[in-house]
């Protein structure tokens, strides 16, 4: 089972990290418009709850992502960022569903280093619901010698947006959004055969679009 010391604080990447991203030769893999591609990653349980990792040494929660290398398709660079991030292979889940089209964001200028704003703008994501086969055991955050997390919960579906930071909280509303059908589709317990489906209620947060607050 997973564990979880500190509360819910802005999920996503450090300034560092940031930093660290675009000095790492990102240039490389952005696309025509400056959008790295990158998939993002929603695990979940019987019980329809998600995956919530905690950053290392941050107070930051966020579904498991990363970039897209040279050659590799989508499905490919989600199950190694699934492998390194989480521990987890392929034999320990199911794809339920992926989101049709990228969702993409815009990272704030002053993340950016200077030197590549202009070319830099964000990143676009395909994002992949998957249902976890195996055992809460058998997610490792020690998979490799840089692990992302460094402790994970089990979190009701519907991730409280304000909880994300601002300007990833449109495709966190839009990925949950698409994604959320694909875990009722076919029935996964009895008593889902038997009485049908518990659809969670969608927060009112998830209705409208959300608009960044700028730079």
């Amino acid at each position: 089972m997973g564990g979880a010391l500190s509360p819910l604080g802005n999920t996503g990447p450090s300034v560092q990290e940031w930093i660290q991203l675009i000095c790492n030769g990102v240039s490389a893999m952005l696309d025509r418009d400056g959008y790295r591609p990158n998939v993002a990653i929603v695990i979940v349980n019987g019980k329809n709850q998600v995956f919530w990792g905690k950053r290392i040494r941050e107070h930051s929660w966020q579904f498991p992502q990363g970039g897209i290398n040279p050659g590799e398709t989508p499905e490919q660079a989600m199950y190694r960022e699934l492998r390194e991030e989480v521990g987890l292979e392929s034999r320990h889940v199911k794809i339920l569903g992926r989101t049709r089209d990228w969702l993409r964001y815009e990272v704030p200028q002053h993340w950016i280093k200077r030197e590549w704003r202009g070319s830099y703008r964000g990143q676009k994501q395909i994002w992949y619901l998957l249902r976890l086969t195996g055992r809460d055991n058998d997610v490792s955050l020690r998979a490799t010698d840089k692990p992302e997390f460094d402790a994970w919960r089990w979190h009701e579906y519907w991730i409280p947006l304000e909880s994300v930071i601002d300007f990833k909280r449109e495709v966190y509303r839009r990925a949950l959004l698409e994604l959320e059908r694909y875990m009722h589709a076919k029935p996964h317990t009895r008593r889902e055969r038997l009485f049908g489906f518990a659809h969670p209620m969608t927060p009112p947060s998830y209705s409208d679009p959300v608009t960044p607050t700028g730079d």
